[in-house]
């Protein structure tokens, strides 16, 4: 068997890979925040609540059609690399874009003609316009799945970026000109219906927005192709191997490989979806029938004080899921650009049953995460109400609900950031139905504890909040016990999680003192908060040190290890 595919992986910094990976989706995520602020201003909690209502169905038609394309094109055109059968990688590649070519077709159709079947009567034009996204990011998936098995983040994170931006202009843009133009103002009208009518305008302008961002990364990805082909022919032409798959046999094994990776991924991401269906439709219905009965008389009556009408809690939940929701997803680009570096490298190891090296690459990837998971829930937890005025200065309003949302979906960073490289890991080793089973049963559990808390306490979307972080807990526990067994290898827990524990709550405790001190000068939390969580990242730094956490030669596995290994130095920390 050939070695040199495997002498060069070992050369491979992987961990530089995801950082690359991750600083994209980080930036991109930033992006994303700075213009929510604008587009709530502009179409309001309703609009968001209509958007998110839609947005949760498009991710479940998107999950068993494209989504997973990426990470499953890139396992199985890595483990071709690694044979140096590079003619077959390409013929996997033109494969894969026939496959999705057909089933984003159909996908998209189902979704534009479907839509009444998914969402609200008011939320259908804005699922109809989410359709041909499918179509587009289907192709965009395999571009970018190609790339990723060439071990290439570079192109897949510039076009994030690109695409982000692109979302942003466009959906605040396009929110504008439809409510304009449509409603002759930008006023809020008086009536309810009117109401409804401009944040539904307002939520498709910014679904185009989306649409479009896909389109323009796809022509950035194509355009990167084309640049990368001669290098690519170059490599075919010298590959002798005889053997070459056809194209039937090819689509088998994409169908075959892709649709465990739909599945799993499927369900492990129908959370979101699953809980927008029952906050904004099973509750209020359930909330109804109560009440027609009287059962709403007693004390849970009593202990209710928030308006259960339809419009206010789609308003609520616009401010949940397009705040507290947004803002502790950003931490988790992380882990999620870790397990996109990880498929590649864990199939290509595990081809090879070099099991001893997948080992070790699984604890260094865990260790790594954890050094930036921990420490951004800790800092989302204790800056969560200045986060959240930062970003969304129009959220005084409901500021408190947003803000215990965002406290209780901190501790869902860690977890998330443990199940979701878990479960990459398990689907690199080819264990792709473990990672589904495991999010079935968590599904499960956090459906029945989001009933149980929305009926019989007056958490409200809370409990949303609640349930997310026990599913995301159960996750992470399940995933974890499947890639121990699967691969027979435990992580070490001191270094990896004790000692970063340690360091960022005290890390928390030290810089929330500074922002207190800076607010008694400024009287803005909005302005207070930026330079304390400056302090905040330097002083985890010393502590994570000053513990010894973290040895000299992870540090360096570290983005811009080498010059942190340098300044730790010079401070006599290392």
């Amino acid at each position: 068997m050939p070695r040199r595919g495997l002498n060069e992986e070992r050369n491979n910094n992987f961990i530089l890979q995801a950082g690359i990976l991750a600083a994209a989706g980080i930036i991109s995520s930033i992006i994303g925040l700075l213009y929510r602020g604008p587009l709530s201003g502009v179409i309001g909690d309703l609009g968001l609540g209509y958007y998110q209502s839609a947005y949760a169905f498009y991710t479940i038609i998107l999950l068993v059609s494209s989504y997973s394309i990426p990470s499953a094109i890139s396992k199985v055109i890595a483990q071709k690399l690694a044979l140096q059968e590079y003619k077959n990688a390409h013929r996997f590649f033109l494969g894969s874009l026939y496959y999705v070519l057909v089933v984003g077709a159909a996908a998209s159709l189902l979704l534009f003609f479907g839509a009444g079947l998914f969402v609200e009567d008011a939320a259908i034009p804005v699922l109809r316009v989410f359709a041909p996204t499918i179509f587009v990011y289907g192709v965009l998936g395999v571009l970018r799945g190609y790339f990723q098995a060439h071990k290439s983040m570079v192109q897949t994170s510039l076009s994030q970026i690109i695409e982000q931006v692109a979302n942003a202009v466009v959906s605040v843009g396009a929110a504008i000109l439809l409510i304009r133009h449509f409603m002759g103002t930008m006023e809020v009208p008086a009536d309810e219906a009117g109401q409804v009518t401009r944040a539904v305008y307002g939520a498709m302008g910014r679904a185009l927005g989306t649409g479009v961002g896909v389109l323009v990364a796809l022509i950035f990805m194509f355009i990167a192709y084309r640049v990368s082909r001669p290098i690519i022919m170059d490599r075919i032409a010298e590959d002798m191997h005889e053997e070459r798959s056809e194209y039937r046999e090819i689509i088998r094994t994409i169908t075959l490989t892709v649709t465990p990776f739909i599945l799993s991924t499927a369900i492990y991401n129908l959370s979101a979806s699953l809980n927008t269906k029952i906050y904004t439709d099973v509750y209020p219905e359930l909330l109804s029938i109560w009440k027609q009965n009287g059962w709403m008389d007693g004390i849970l009556g009593k202990m209710r004080l928030l308006s259960v009408d339809r419009i206010s809690i789609t308003s609520r939940w616009g401010a949940f899921s397009s705040k507290a929701q947004i803002i502790s997803n950003i931490p988790i680009r992380f882990a999620s650009a870790m397990a996109s570096a990880m498929i590649p490298s864990i199939a290509q190891l595990a081809a090879a049953r070099e099991y001893s090296v997948a080992r070790g690459r699984i604890r260094l990837a865990m260790k790594v995460t954890m050094l930036i998971a921990i420490p951004c829930a800790v800092g989302l937890f204790v800056f969560s109400g200045p986060i959240i005025l930062l970003l969304f200065p129009s959220s005084a309003g409901n500021l408190e609900m947003v803000q215990r949302s965002l406290m209780a979906l901190s501790i869902s960073v860690i977890f998330y950031s443990v199940s979701t490289l878990n479960s990459s890991i398990l689907q690199g080793l080819g264990k792709v139905n473990t990672p589904m089973w495991n999010a079935g049963i968590a599904l499960i559990v956090q459906t029945l504890v989001a009933i149980v808390l929305l009926l019989f306490t007056p958490l409200d979307v809370f409990s949303i909040a609640i349930a997310n972080t026990v599913y995301s807990g159960l996750m992470a526990y399940l995933n974890q016990r499947s890639v121990s067994r699967a691969v027979g290898y435990s992580q070490e827990l001191k270094r990896t999680f004790v000692l970063p524990l340690a360091a960022s709550v005290l890390m928390g405790i030290v810089s929330y003192g500074l922002y207190r001190l800076i607010l008694l000068g400024t009287k803005s939390p909005r302005i207070s908060v930026i330079p304390a969580i400056c302090a905040a990242v330097l002083l985890y730094f010393v502590f994570l040190l000053l513990l010894k956490a973290v040895r000299e030669e992870e540090l360096r596995h570290l983005p811009k290890g080498a010059f942190l290994v340098r300044m730790a130095k010079k401070c006599h920390l290392l």
